[in-house]
């Protein structure tokens, strides 16, 4: 067995997520990453290797003998890298990065800068943290690919060469004046034809809205254009039409009505870097985000 000099921990990390989960398909889900991209990655290793790693079962894999080797080397390897990062950053008296670059769309951009930085600042007050503002998610990937950016809060998922960290899942509703007459929950058809209070044309939360109109197929009426989003509900309350709006960024629902869909439209959001060596800060905020993330599913479950 040779190895190739373009085996990485990306690679690894695949082909750990394949034999836990039986597919290649399950694989890429529990990573956000696209399935193509795993599958390549697992190709990619095995033609480096000169071995095959996983065989046909139905319709998931099963390691070979040899992958159960690899398999079993490649979690002690991320077990220390995992160790390695840990220590980093405890040399020279704990030294760390006094300022955090994150990127982020303009739609998540509310969700750093009014509630995940205040916290954060409150805990590590030498961290100055600096938003980068994209307009949208493949401008964010280009900024962290490019090094203007530490991590990332964007949609997921994301393209291989990203490590993903599932943070919250968005439920979009729809907000309406109370006289509208519609079943409940909403279904995605009745979307048709409906009158929309609607962000400007050409705004990134316009885009939005419409990509997420296009997987839905539905095609509304544009009642209200505007890109006061402090004006919307009042929009609503007028009778002017509905919105479509995210839950949890609702904050005054007095005289409208929230419905949620059937089958729900949701929006997995995650934190996002590039396959490296994160500064101290980062890992520092990615700990801080995923403790928020589990306090924030207590609560649900309550």
């Amino acid at each position: 067995m040779s190895y190739g000099q373009g085996m990485n921990l990306r690679q690894l990390r695949y082909v750990v997520a394949t034999a836990d989960h039986g597919t290649m398909t399950s694989a890429a889900q529990a990573l956000y990453v696209a399935q193509p991209a795993l599958s390549r990655a697992v190709r990619e290793l095995e033609r480096e290797l000169g071995v095959e790693l996983f065989s046909r079962a139905g319709r998931g894999v099963v390691l070979t003998p040899v992958g159960e080797l690899v398999v079993r080397q490649a979690r002690i390897a991320l077990e220390a890298v995992d160790a390695i990062e840990g220590m980093s950053g405890a040399g020279g008296g704990g030294r760390r990065g006094t300022e955090l670059r994150i990127a982020t769309t303009v739609s998540l951009e509310p969700e750093l800068t009014g509630r995940l930085i205040p916290r954060f600042a409150r805990d590590q007050p030498a961290v100055r943290v600096r938003v980068v503002r994209c307009e949208d998610r493949d401008r964010v990937a280009a900024a962290l690919r490019a090094g203007r950016a530490d991590l990332a809060l964007t949609d997921l998922p994301v393209p291989g060469d990203l490590s993903a960290h599932p943070f919250e899942q968005r439920e979009v509703v729809l907000i309406s004046p109370p006289a509208l007459k519609v079943r409940e929950p909403v279904p995605r058809a009745a979307l048709d034809g409906m009158r929309l209070v609607l962000p400007a044309r050409g705004s990134a939360p316009r885009a939005e809205i419409d990509t997420m109109l296009r997987r839905i197929g539905a095609t509304p009426v544009a009642a209200v254009e505007s890109d006061e989003r402090g004006s919307w509900l009042g929009w609503v309350r007028a009778g002017h039409g509905s919105l479509l709006w995210y839950r949890n960024q609702l904050d005054d629902t007095e005289g409208v009505a929230v419905r949620s869909f059937m089958p729900p439209i949701t929006r997995m959001i995650g934190l996002v870097h590039v396959h490296r060596q994160q500064p101290q800060a980062a890992r520092d905020f990615l700990a801080f985000a995923k403790e928020t993330a589990r306090e924030g599913r207590g609560r649900e479950h309550r």
